[in-house]
């Protein structure tokens, strides 16, 4: 019995220069974000009630309160300052969670930025956080999903 042969193409893309960090999309880039801002994330270990929650390009920023908030985005933005970073205001929102959660609340700025408004809804990789007394996530958005692909 004849063994078969099978031919592989290869293809190699066109040549392109890489002057600083890798490809967008690239495999490496997660890994690489996070040890990038390691330094970011062990900031908040330095105080109670404040975390950094980094996944990918996505940061979150945990507080007990608006005040704490404030102290943690301007810890953020020395950390991300540092590397040549800045935080994207058109993509950043607030969600109030807590007892107080449909109070009003004073507006919260990045530095040289715009305002960073509070919502009725904050999307983390893919899951809807809903302002409430207790954490609350919302799930209307995925069964749209759903009965649009049935």
């Amino acid at each position: 019995m004849p063994s078969e042969r099978k031919d592989y193409l290869l293809y190699v893309s066109n040549l392109f220069p890489i002057n600083f960090g890798v490809r967008q999309g690239s495999v490496l880039c997660p890994s690489l974000f996070a040890i990038y801002l390691d330094n970011l994330a062990r900031s908040s270990l330095l105080t109670r009630g404040m975390y950094v929650i980094l996944y990918a390009d996505y940061i979150l920023l945990i507080t007990p309160s608006i005040c704490t908030l404030e102290k943690l985005l301007r810890i953020c933005e020395r950390e991300l300052n540092l590397l040549d970073m800045v935080i994207n205001g058109r993509k950043s929102c607030c969600v109030r969670i807590g007892p107080r959660n449909s109070t009003c609340c004073c507006s919260i700025n990045i530095v040289n930025g715009p305002v960073i408004p509070w919502t009725d809804e904050l999307r983390y990789l893919g899951v809807f956080i809903m302002p409430s007394r207790i954490f609350k996530c919302s799930l209307i958005h995925v069964k749209k999903i759903n009965l649009q692909i049935s």
